[in-house]
C-alpha cells in the first residue's frame, strides 16, 4: 500500500480571495515503512503573502521569485501522487488550495488523482475527544520530537505528521493506559493515571438475602419471574 503523507504552506487562509500555494512537501510511505522517495517544491505564488501567513512560515516574496510557478510542477506533483492515500492534518484546507490551484489550470481536482484522504486531525478528535490535536500536540503525545521546528515547513512538518500517522495506528500493547497530563483553557491540570488492580467485592450471605426478598416482590408484581432473574444468582 502506498500512501503520501502531505502538508502545504500558502500565502493566507482563502483559495477563493486570490491565495496561493508556496510550499509543497510529501513523504512516501509502502506498507507504513518510510521510503526516502519524498517530494518537496518552493513555488512562486506571484503575490505577497499575508503578515500572518509570512509569521508562521517565513517563507518571504523575495526567497519565492526565483522558485517554479504551479503550473511549471504541477504535473510532476500529478505524477507523484497519482493512486496514493493521502494523509493530511485537517485535508479540507490543504485540499482546498490543491484543488484550486488544479482548477486554475484546467487540470482534473487533485483529489481525483489520490486513491483516498485520511485526515489525521480527524482521528486525532475521535481518539482524544476533548484534547489537543495540533501537529505540535500529537508529537508531544506520541512522543516525536518537534524541538528542531521553530516555524512552520511544508516538508518538515510532513516528516512529523508520518511518524505520528504511524504511532496513532500501531495500535494498543497495553490493556493500561498511558500517564498523561492535561491542561484546561484556565490551566487546571487533569492527570489520567494508569488502571489499577480490578477489587471484586462479593456480596455477603445477609445482602444476597435481602435482595432475593426484593425480587420476589418484583416477581409477585409481575405474577411471574421479573426481567432481574436473568441476571440474578439463586439463593
Amino acid at each position: 500500500m502506498r500512501q503520501i503523507v502531505l502538508d502545504t504552506e500558502t500565502t493566507g487562509l482563502n483559495p477563493r480571495t486570490g491565495d496561493r500555494v508556496i510550499e509543497i512537501g510529501c513523504v512516501e510511505l509502502v506498507n507504513r515503512t518510510l521510503t526516502g522517495n519524498n517530494y518537496h517544491r518552493y513555488i512562486n505564488p506571484e503575490r505577497d503573502s499575508d503578515e500572518g501567513a509570512l509569521a508562521v512560515h517565513g517563507l518571504t516574496t523575495e526567497f519565492l521569485s526565483d522558485k517554479p510557478k504551479f503550473h511549471e510542477i504541477a504535473e510532476e506533483l500529478r505524477a507523484y501522487i497519482d493512486g496514493a492515500e493521502v494523509i493530511i492534518h485537517n485535508a479540507p484546507f490543504d485540499l482546498g488550495f490543491l484543488n484550486h490551484e488544479f482548477g486554475r489550470l484546467g487540470l482534473p481536482s487533485f483529489v481525483s488523482h489520490c486513491s483516498g484522504v485520511i485526515d489525521t486531525l480527524i482521528n486525532a478528535k475521535e481518539m482524544h475527544p476533548g484534547k489537543r490535536n495540533s501537529l505540535d500536540a500529537l508529537c508531544d503525545r506520541y512522543g516525536v520530537s518537534n524541538a528542531h521546528r521553530k516555524l512552520h515547513g511544508a516538508l518538515l512538518d510532513a516528516e512529523l505528521l508520518a511518524d505520528v500517522y504511524l504511532s496513532m495506528t500501531r495500535g494498543q500493547n497495553s490493556l493500561s493506559m498511558d500517564h498523561e497530563v492535561e491542561t484546561s483553557a484556565d490551566g487546571v491540570a487533569f492527570e489520567a493515571l494508569p488502571l489499577g488492580e480490578i477489587i471484586v467485592v462479593a456480596a455477603s450471605a445477609d445482602e444476597l438475602s435481602l435482595h432475593e426478598t426484593v425480587l420476589a416482590g418484583l416477581d409477585k408484581g409481575v405474577k411471574g419471574d421479573c426481567v432481574w432473574r436473568n441476571y440474578s444468582p439463586k439463593v
